[in-house]
This record gives structure tokens, C-alpha cells and sequence, in this order.
């Protein structure tokens, strides 16, 4: 066995196997093994306390666990972590830090922004080859800007700060090793470190605060996923000409972008993850009678920003509150990239109350969505779930067959209460009776009715 010193370890049969006598009094022979014997007992442990508590044991353990090569503090207090640091030997394969927020009720301890960028530096020193640093939020109170030190070694970082954090500024910083970077913190600040990874393969990006913009710059990126939240974001940027996988989540709050009745919720675009899978865009949103805003172009445009990987299947998740649904769709359809590039449309209806339109007039049917004309050369398939079987309903299919010459198959699943009509269903296939290019499959209760 080839130990961290570059010795070969050989054991010796008569040393560490013959009994030390009949009264079990002999020697510590556990003690008495080499240095990096003993440091592979001590890597077996789940963190560096534990390893650092077996010195009660033996004097000869004291002094040994600075000298592992995974080094993990977990539930550690934050003020005892950097003397801790301090006494390792550098360069070490990973550095685990998750330092432990007070316990007691009503605690105001907080850490500021210096001493948690002491605490990089000192983690700096020890050069990891991966760096995995959590603050709680409960910790670091008021979200400080992080200046990140460079670690000159490091092929992966992770980072859960909750905060700001950019390369020092008047300091030239690469991480030229680095691959793969996690981070939770805010989005809109990462220009300078994103431009400081020259190699940077794989990036994971979440916040939970309101994300303004972003501004992705990554030649040689193969991967990237974003989770984020806004009320609206300026700009969207990324450049990253070799990207392969991209999963992208933005979650609107307080219902800040909105299209006549509906509220925007999320916006995910998700390539493929494996092999016959399409890459899709979901759009989730819902209805509200009390926030009519007539802002379409806003609406588009927002989601536009969001458009960053192709995709061939646009699903749409609409809780209509019993409102008509087809402007919203056909308002989408408006965009350039969703009209042009969509193969597969999947429409799922919900209801949480039983609103339904207004008497005499309705701002969900403020478009004139009916009389529209668009070219949908690209759809092959619509599915639309929850079915409900009014006239809206049913215009919405015909202008769906009108504008989509290429359309080949339909699937309606009927909601709950369209399944006890039989007049849905016949009305359906008197319609599709005169498209016979298009497949059409009605389904009850995931049952197939019928197929023309």
C-alpha cells in the first residue's frame, strides 16, 4: 500500500500478529503503527472533530489529523474553524467547511463580510483540489459581498454563502484548474469571477433573491443550471457557444408580469437528459380576475429573455379558474422562436375555484384570439389535458388544426366532469371526422375512448 508520504507500507506478520501475553497487558500495538496507517483510520471518520477527538486516546493521536487529505468540519462554531485551519498541513484534496449557527433563542450573533473573507484566505492557503463552503443564512445576517480568493489548485468549488461574491478588486485572479462551480448566492454580480475561469466546464447557479439580471460569459461551458428568482429581469445574457445541457428555472414573484388575467409563475427550459428526449420549454401561470393589465408585449418579452437553448416542445401548465385559455396560447405563439421551433405542444388545464368568466364580457377574451392567423409550420403533436368541452375549448382545437398544416396527431384528455358528457366526446369526433390527416385519441380517466 502506497501511502500519502510515498512510502510502501509493508505489515509485518511477527510485529502486529504474535499475542503480547497471557494477561492482556501489553503493549498500545495500534499506536504503535506508522503515521499514515493510522491517518487512513482516522479518513474513515465523518469529520475533522471526530478525527480531532481521538486524541483522548493516545498522545500519539494528537497531532495526526491535520495531516488528512480530506479535511471536513461540520456543525463546527465559526470562530473556531480558522485557528483550526491554521494547524493542517497544505495541500489537501477536499475542504468541507459548514460552520454552525448559534443555537441559542433570540441569538443576534452574526459574522460581517471581513471575517468571512478571512476565513476564505485561510481556507485558501491549504490549496483543496475542492472546496465545499456553507454559511446559513441565519449566520451571515444581511447578505455581506464575499471577496473570493483565488485557489490556484481547486477543479471544483461549492459555495452556499447567501450573499454577493466577486474576485478582490485590484488583484488579478485566476483559477485556471477550476471546472465545476456551485453556487448559491446572488446572480447578477458573478461577471468577474465567471471571466476568471478560463477552463470552467460545469456551473450550477441558485438564488433565492431577486435576480435583476445575468450575464453568463463561458467559452468552453458544457453544461449549465440556473434557478433563480425575480419580479423582472432587464437583461439576460449568456455566451456560452459549446453548451450541451442546460436546465433553467425562474420562479416570478408577487405577479409581476402579467397578460390580460394571467399571472406569470415560472419559466423551466430543460435540454434533453437522455437519449429520445426532446428539449422543452414549460411556461406555468394562472388566472386572476382582480389584476387585468393589458402589458402583452411585456409578457412576450419577458419570456423571450429566457430562450437561451433550443427547444422543440413548448408545455404549458394553466390554472384558468374556468377563463378561456386560447389568447394566452396564441398571445406565446407571437413569439418568433416558440412559433418557428415548436414540434410538440402539451397544454395542462386546472382549476383551484369555480370562477369562470364574467357575464356579457370577459377581459380573457380581450385579443379577438379567434380570428388570428399564424403559421405553425413546425407543430406535429398537440396534447391538451383537463378538457373541459366548452365552445372556447372547441375553438381552440379548430384554429390549432387551421394554422398547423403539418399536424398529425391530437390527444384530448377529458377533465372530470367532460367525462360524464357524452356530447363532448361526440362533438369531438363529429370535428376530426373532417381532418383525416390527423390522428386524433380522446382519453377518460386515462383510458382511451377513442381513436379516429
Amino acid at each position: 500500500m502506497e501511502l500519502r508520504s510515498g512510502r510502501r507500507l509493508h505489515f509485518s506478520r511477527q510485529r502486529l500478529g504474535q499475542p503480547s501475553g497471557g494477561d492482556g497487558g501489553g503493549p498500545d500495538l495500534i499506536s504503535a503503527l506508522p503515521d499514515d496507517l493510522l491517518l487512513l483510520v482516522l479518513a474513515r471518520l465523518p469529520c475533522a472533530g471526530a478525527a480531532a477527538r481521538t486524541g483522548i486516546l493516545s498522545r500519539r493521536w494528537r497531532d495526526l489529523w491535520p495531516h488528512l487529505r480530506r479535511i471536513v468540519f461540520r456543525d463546527i462554531a465559526f470562530d473556531s474553524i480558522e485557528p483550526a485551519l491554521g494547524r493542517i498541513s497544505p495541500v489537501v484534496s477536499l475542504l468541507e467547511i459548514h460552520a454552525r449557527a448559534s443555537t441559542r433563542r433570540w441569538s443576534t450573533d452574526r459574522v460581517d463580510t471581513s471575517r468571512v473573507n478571512s476565513l476564505l484566505r485561510a481556507a485558501a492557503r491549504l490549496e483543496p483540489e475542492e472546496l465545499v463552503f456553507g454559511l446559513s443564512s441565519a449566520l451571515i445576517g444581511d447578505s455581506p459581498v464575499v471577496d473570493l480568493p483565488c485557489f490556484n489548485r481547486a477543479t471544483s468549488i461549492k459555495l452556499g454563502l447567501f450573499s454577493a461574491i466577486r474576485v478582490p478588486a485590484g488583484v488579478e485572479v485566476e483559477f485556471a484548474a477550476l471546472e465545476t462551480l456551485y453556487l448559491a448566492c446572488r446572480i447578477d454580480t458573478l461577471d468577474s469571477l465567471l471571466s476568471s475561469c478560463p477552463r470552467l466546464r460545469t456551473l450550477y447557479l441558485s438564488s433565492t433573491e431577486w435576480t435583476r439580471s445575468v450575464n453568463i460569459v463561458a467559452p468552453v461551458l458544457k453544461q449549465l443550471t440556473m434557478s433563480l428568482t425575480a419580479s423582472k429581469i432587464s437583461v439576460i445574457s449568456v455566451l456560452a457557444p459549446l453548451v450541451e445541457k442546460v436546465s433553467w428555472k425562474c420562479c416570478y414573484m408577487n405577479g409581476s408580469i402579467t397578460f390580460g388575467l394571467w399571472l406569470l409563475e415560472q419559466v423551466p427550459l430543460q435540454t434533453a437528459k437522455r437519449q429520445g428526449q426532446l428539449p422543452s420549454l414549460h411556461i406555468r401561470a394562472h388566472c386572476d380576475l382582480s389584476v387585468y393589465q393589458d402589458e402583452a408585449d411585456n409578457f412576450k418579452q419577458e419570456i423571450e429573455k429566457h430562450l437561451v437553448a433550443a427547444f422543440s416542445v413548448l408545455e404549458l401548465n394553466l390554472t384558468t379558474e374556468g377563463h378561456v385559455f386560447g389568447s394566452l396560447v396564441f398571445e406565446l405563439f407571437g413569439i418568433d422562436r416558440i412559433r418557428t421551433d415548436v414540434r410538440r405542444l402539451k397544454v395542462v388545464l386546472s382549476r383551484k375555484i369555480e370562477e369562470g368568466c364574467l357575464p356579457n364580457y370577459c377581459p380573457c377574451e380581450a385579443t379577438g384570439w379567434r380570428s388570428q392567423t399564424i403559421s405553425l409550420t413546425a407543430l406535429e403533436e398537440v396534447e391538451i389535458n383537463g378538457f373541459e368541452g366548452e365552445d372556447h375549448d372547441f375553438d381552440f382545437l379548430k384554429l390549432i388544426v387551421r394554422c398547423a398544416p403539418m399536424l398529425n396527431r391530437m390527444i384530448v384528455k377529458l377533465s372530470q366532469e367532460a367525462s360524464t358528457n357524452n356530447d363532448v366526446c361526440a362533438k369531438i369526433y363529429n370535428m376530426f371526422g373532417a381532418y383525416s390527416s390527423v390522428e386524433c385519441c380522446v382519453y377518460h380517466s386515462s383510458e382511451i375512448d377513442a381513436k379516429w
